[in-house]
């Protein structure tokens, strides 16, 4: 009989820590958490970036193209019908010539604006100052001393603008020529600097005779 009271207390030792261990799986605490996914489950997207789009600078409007005047020749007399004016346009550009048949020409260039007008310069200062309008061009020559108005009108071949240079017997020859639509010829010819009035040419070829040689005249475009 004494020996049963040991086995009891085992017994009883054992019967309390069955009850313990049941005691804290009833009553042991749940995880605070209510989400339903662990955070490491949780992807944290980041927004897309909207794009937007920087107002760009608005693309310059093209210039408008400058509409080259028709190519043409023309050739008249200054009002006082002292002296003859030529002038020649090829794509967007004109040449002009100024002479009085005896001593004084000019030979200008520059330029011509899409409404016709132009401005042109000769070596010297001097300004023809001109409009084409239909057939004619219509404007001044500023010579210096003098200005000069004029018309010349269209010019058909072999009327129009001649130029011939060489050198004659040791001399520099320049010269031009003016042929009118009514066939009447106006020039000057320099030699060595001097002027004088030109030698006719022959319109259909540009031939000319100058001190005994021959020499062509050629049509001057700018």
């Amino acid at each position: 009989m004494k020996r049963s009271g040991p086995l009891f207390t085992l017994l009883a030792g054992l019967l309390l820590a069955l009850f313990m261990v049941s005691l804290n799986a009833t009553t042991g605490t749940r995880s605070t958490s209510t989400g339903s996914d662990s955070p490491a489950d949780v992807v944290s997207a980041s927004p897309t970036p909207t794009a937007t789009a920087t107002p760009g600078k608005p693309s310059p409007s093209p210039s408008p193209s400058r509409s080259a005047v028709a190519n043409g020749d023309f050739a008249g007399r200054t009002d006082d019908d002292s002296s003859a004016v030529a002038v020649t346009l090829r794509d967007g550009r004109a040449v002009a010539y100024f002479c009085d048949g005896r001593d004084q020409e000019s030979w200008l260039k520059g330029p011509v604006e899409a409404d016709g007008s132009m401005r042109l310069k000769g070596q010297k200062g001097e300004v023809l100052t001109g409009e084409l309008t239909g057939k004619e061009i219509r404007g001044t020559v500023d010579m210096g001393q003098r200005t000069y108005g004029f018309t010349a009108d269209r010019a058909v071949k072999p009327s129009g603008l001649y130029r011939a240079t060489a050198t004659v017997r040791g001399a520099e020859v320049d010269g031009g020529w003016i042929v009118l639509p009514d066939g009447r010829q106006v020039g000057v010819l320099t030699r060595d600097g001097r002027a004088a009035a030109a030698p006719r040419i022959d319109p259909e070829n540009g031939a000319v005779t100058v001190d005994g040689q021959r020499l062509t005249a050629r049509p001057v475009t700018p």
